[in-house]
């Protein structure tokens, strides 16, 4: 029994390696639209951390749905946005930085505290105003991983294969009801 359970724990720790869990995630009306609120936590392997370092740019992708259930149909798909944050290094400075798509990048003088902006989002209006019926129930369908479609074309044939190049999360599915 115990032989079992040793040979079991290495591979749950193996399994876990390329996961990002979503620790937090919730909607909140605000004036502007619909804000997504939400934490990850997950940590780059050995094999990302030395491509960081070689200049391969890693970008990370959350991907959000909103879905209103109907029974005469299909469910009716009302918004669906999708964010990046790209994370490269720069040897000459020695910094890291983080931009999200469209947006002013960020420095951070470690990988810590960049991974530490990835993965504590600010609030990202995913839904203007208007775009939600109020008083109905949406299903949120909510994902976030690392884009493998980013890296260079050398490195994607190589990341498709490996597991290590695998960084993602389950989705995460709730209910919300809009404002």
């Amino acid at each position: 029994m115990l032989l079992m359970l040793a040979c079991a724990l290495p591979q749950a720790a193996r399994a876990a390696e390329g996961t990002v869990e979503i620790t937090r995630a919730y909607i909140e009306a605000a004036e502007e639209g619909y804000r997504l609120s939400a934490a990850y936590s997950f940590d780059l392997n050995h094999g990302l951390e030395d491509a960081l370092q070689y200049g391969v740019a890693l970008n990370f992708s959350t991907q959000i749905t909103f879905t209103r259930p109907r029974w005469y149909w299909f469910d009716e798909k009302a918004v669906t946005a999708r964010r990046t944050h790209k994370l490269w290094y720069n040897v000459l400075t020695r910094q890291y930085h983080v931009q999200i798509e469209g947006s002013v990048r960020q420095n951070f003088d470690s990988l810590d505290d960049a991974l530490f902006f990835i993965r504590r989002p600010t609030r990202w209006v995913v839904a203007p105003r208007g775009a939600l019926k109020v008083g109905e129930i949406y299903n949120v369908t909510l994902s976030m991983g690392m884009d493998r479609d980013y890296l260079p074309k050398p490195i994607q044939v190589n990341a498709f294969n490996n597991r290590d190049w695998n960084l993602a999360s389950q989705k995460r599915t709730f209910q919300y009801r809009a404002e």
